[in-house]
């Protein structure tokens, strides 16, 4: 589609990697190496299409009920992304990307924490665009967590309760300073958001497929682009 408007905000939840292997009976762990190479992808091709912000939804709160060896082999497979994000940290500042993960950072492994720190200052001073990467992430905890920064504030007497606003709700939260998503990616065939940015969507346009995660190509993000595009985004207006 010629002139096609870009969204500034994408969020991306990363969804069949199990069901992927599953049909290729094969490990559930290998749907998840097969979804993050899918990832690598997505995120260089949002870059050269000109996307201001992706949010990838790639561990929620609700994923340590998983069975241990599958949670185990995900930190795994998140210590080896960050080990070639390490090794390609020129390359990412060249296209401009600087990287973001959020959520809570209680229960992730000291080590991860640790990488996660380092690749954010390391790539604090890219901007062409960010990626932000949702990891032990739920937005009602974000927004729990917003709150809770809020009612401190109320508490000290740096605010009062009639002061309190939406933006001052969005600024309280994981993704303050960025634009709230316009377009929302759900691949594998569910159609709910499953705890994912709940604030920040509210005027957001969703694109479900039936495609799985590992399957997913950025023709497939066209695609969805070009959905966008065809939205009338009235916001409550005519």
């Amino acid at each position: 589609m010629e002139n096609r408007k870009i969204p500034a905000h994408i969020g991306i939840i990363m969804d069949g990697n199990g069901r992927w292997a599953k049909q290729r009976n094969l490990p559930r762990s290998e749907g998840h190496k097969a979804g993050a190479k899918v990832f690598k992808q997505i995120c260089d091709y949002a870059g050269e299409i000109g996307i201001k912000c992706i949010t990838f939804y790639a561990f929620s709160t609700e994923n340590w009920r998983r069975p241990p060896e599958e949670v185990q082999a995900l930190m795994d497979l998140f210590r080896e992304y960050m080990g070639e994000a390490q090794e390609r940290q020129e390359e990412n500042l060249q296209k401009g990307m600087r990287m973001h993960f959020i959520g809570h950072r209680e229960g992730i492994p000291d080590d991860l924490n640790e990488l996660f720190d380092t690749t954010e200052e390391e790539s604090k001073d890219a901007d062409k665009y960010d990626v932000n990467i949702a990891i032990n992430y739920g937005g009602r905890l974000e927004i729990l967590d917003g709150f809770k920064k809020i009612a401190a504030d109320v508490k000290d007497g740096k605010i009062n309760p009639e002061d309190i606003t939406e933006q001052m709700i969005s600024d309280h939260l994981y993704t303050a300073g960025e634009p709230d998503p316009d377009l929302i990616i759900r691949p594998s065939g569910e159609y709910r958001l499953s705890n994912f940015l709940i604030w920040q969507s509210a005027y957001s346009e969703f694109w479900f497929s039936d495609i799985l995660w590992p399957d997913f190509t950025p023709a497939d993000l066209d695609k969805a682009i070009d959905d966008f595009n065809n939205r009338n985004r009235r916001f409550g207006g005519v």
